[in-house]
């Protein structure tokens, strides 16, 4: 069965898509490669007593919330000014293809977006010049997989949203297409 967001982005966002950037080639159409999760825990690794317990809830926290098993990353250079060193473990990433892209994808927009403490919206400015979109939420409460009770420290996250085929102006067409809650520009008086 199709995830219900790639049917909209297939057939209304990209015909919008097609109209308003003047698209014609179907194989030229912007395309949501992939959603990349990242947690870095640089600082719950300091201590030895929540070493262990804050790697097992971060990794059970990600693998809850998005159905795959995340991965260790590891520090690349040795900076003493925080504490770091090469090959030391300093985060946990997971990325997203597929149907399984596209369900967590329309969970984050329709279910756990919503749930964020006094939200008004993304920043529409969050791109990278090529399309992609980056943004960070805060704390894992926001997804309802999570159970609040049991955790013993809140973590946030950084969410990439990458696009092939695409310039920012498109993303941000495509995104608004989706449902994707943006920030609402101020109506300039004439």
């Amino acid at each position: 069965m199709t995830p219900r967001m790639k049917e909209q982005f297939n057939g209304p966002v990209a015909d919008q898509i097609k109209a308003d950037f003047g698209v014609t080639n179907p194989m030229a159409l912007p395309r949501l490669d992939r959603v990349v999760l990242m947690v870095g825990m640089g600082k719950q690794l300091e201590g030895t007593k929540l070493n262990a317990k804050a790697k097992e809830q971060v990794l059970s926290d990600l693998t809850v919330i998005t159905g795959q098993k995340p991965v260790m990353t590891k520090a690349k250079k040795s900076v003493s000014n925080f504490k770091v060193r090469a090959g030391y473990e300093n985060g946990v990433m997971v990325t997203l293809r597929g149907n399984r892209m596209w369900e967590f994808f329309d969970r984050l927009v329709s279910l756990s977006i919503p749930r964020i403490k006094d939200f008004r919206g993304l920043p529409s400015t969050n791109f990278d010049g090529r399309g992609n979109y980056s943004f960070g939420v805060t704390e894992q409460g926001i997804f309802p997989e999570v159970d609040m009770a049991n955790a013993q420290f809140t973590h946030g996250m950084n969410i990439t949203l990458v696009f092939k085929n695409s310039t920012d102006d498109i993303s941000r067409a495509a995104l608004a297409g989706l449902g994707m809650p943006f920030v609402r520009e101020p109506e300039k008086k004439q």
